[in-house]
C-alpha cells in the first residue's frame, strides 16, 4: 500500500468514527443504556466475542460458578464496557464545574485532593476497573492536570484528535515510547502522572500474586515511589447505577516519607497496589475487564536467568 492510499485510507476511518460519535452525543443516555443491553447480549450470547479468554480468567479467579453465573458476569461486563463508550462521548456535553456533585461522588476528596496539591509530584494508579476514563476527566474537571502515558494510535488522524479531545479537559497524553525525559520534567515540576497498575509487563517484570495466579507488573510504577519521592494514590472510579453515576475513591496511599512494612521494596510495593485492585474486582466482578489478557506469561524459572557454561557457549 502506497503513502498516500494508506493516508486516505486513515483519513476515511477517522471520518466514521467522527461521524458515529455524532451521533451517540445526539443519543439520549436512556437510549445509550439499551443499545448497550442489546450489544451485550449479542457479544455474550449471539456472537461471542473473546469468549475463551473471559470464560478462563473467570473459571481461574471463580472456580466455584457455574456457567450460568460466568455468563450472567460476561454480560454485566460487556454491557458497562459498550456504556463506557457512551459515556465518554456524552461527559463533555453534560458533565461541568457546576453540576459534576450530579453525577460524580467522592466520599473523602482529601485522599486524593490532597497529594494533588502536595508541592511534590504525584502518581495516580488504577486498573481496568470501572470507568478509569472519566476519572480521568474528573481530575481535570477539578483543575488537576494529569498526564497519561499510551501508545500512540496507527492512525495519525484520529491520534490528534483523540489527544485533542482529551486535553480539552487538562488530560494530556504522553508517548510511551522516548517520553523519559518528558516525565522527568513533570516529576520536577511537581506534575501528576497516571498508570494502569495492571498492564502485563512480560516475563522480566515484577511478578506478584493478582487473584490467585501469577501476574508480571511494571517495576517503574513502584520505582516512582521508592526512588522518585512521588507519592501513590491509588484510584478507583466505580460505577454506581444508572449511566453517568459514578464513585470515586482512593483505597490507598503509599507516601514515601512515611512508608508502610508493606511497601518498603518494588515486590512488595507491587503487590499492595495490585491487592488492593483485586478486591474491587472480587467484590464488583461485573466492573472488571475480564476481557484484559491480564495473565500472559509464566514467571522465568531460575534455570532461565543462569545458564549453564555448556549453554551459554
Amino acid at each position: 500500500m502506497n503513502q498516500l492510499t494508506q493516508k486516505i485510507k486513515w483519513y476515511l476511518q477517522y471520518l466514521a468514527v467522527r461521524i458515529l460519535l455524532s451521533i451517540v452525543q445526539m443519543l439520549p443516555l436512556d437510549l445509550c443504556d439499551r443499545i448497550s443491553h442489546g450489544l451485550a447480549h449479542l457479544f455474550t450470547y449471539r456472537l461471542p466475542v473473546r469468549k475463551k479468554t473471559i470464560s478462563e480468567n473467570l473459571s481461574a479467579v471463580f472456580p466455584e460458578w457455574d456457567e450460568d453465573k460466568k455468563n450472567q458476569v460476561t454480560f454485566d461486563m460487556w454491557r458497562y464496557l459498550v456504556m463506557k463508550v457512551f459515556e465518554i462521548a456524552h461527559a463533555p456535553r453534560k458533565i461541568h464545574q457546576t453540576n459534576w456533585r450530579k453525577y460524580v461522588k467522592i466520599p473523602e476528596p482529601g485522599t486524593i485532593t490532597g497529594p494533588l496539591i502536595d508541592v511534590r509530584p504525584t502518581l495516580l494508579v488504577s486498573g481496568h476497573f470501572g470507568n478509569f476514563e472519566l476519572g480521568g476527566y474528573i481530575t481535570g474537571l477539578l483543575g488537576f492536570s494529569t498526564h497519561t502515558m499510551v501508545r500512540k494510535l496507527d492512525n495519525p488522524y484520529l491520534d490528534r484528535w483523540v489527544n485533542d479531545f482529551r486535553s480539552r479537559n487538562g488530560q494530556f497524553m504522553l508517548d510511551k515510547d522516548g517520553s523519559a525525559n518528558k516525565v522527568a520534567e513533570l516529576m520536577e515540576a511537581g506534575g501528576t502522572i497516571t498508570v494502569l497498575g495492571d498492564q502485563h509487563a512480560g516475563r522480566k517484570g515484577c511478578w506478584i500474586d493478582f487473584l490467585g495466579r501469577p501476574a508480571s507488573c511494571h517495576k517503574a510504577v513502584a520505582l516512582f515511589t521508592l526512588t522518585g519521592g512521588t507519592p501513590m494514590v491509588l484510584c478507583i472510579c466505580r460505577r454506581l447505577g444508572r449511566p453517568l453515576e459514578f464513585e470515586i475513591t482512593s483505597p490507598g496511599t503509599a507516601d514515601p516519607e512515611r512508608l508502610l512494612p508493606e511497601q518498603a521494596d518494588v515486590k512488595s510495593l507491587t503487590q499492595w497496589y495490585n491487592d488492593h485492585l483485586a478486591a474491587f474486582a472480587l467484590e464488583y466482578p461485573e466492573q472488571y475487564w475480564w476481557v484484559h489478557r491480564r495473565w500472559k506469561d509464566s514467571p522465568p524459572r531460575k534455570a532461565d536467568k543462569k545458564r549453564s557454561p555448556a549453554k551459554a557457549a
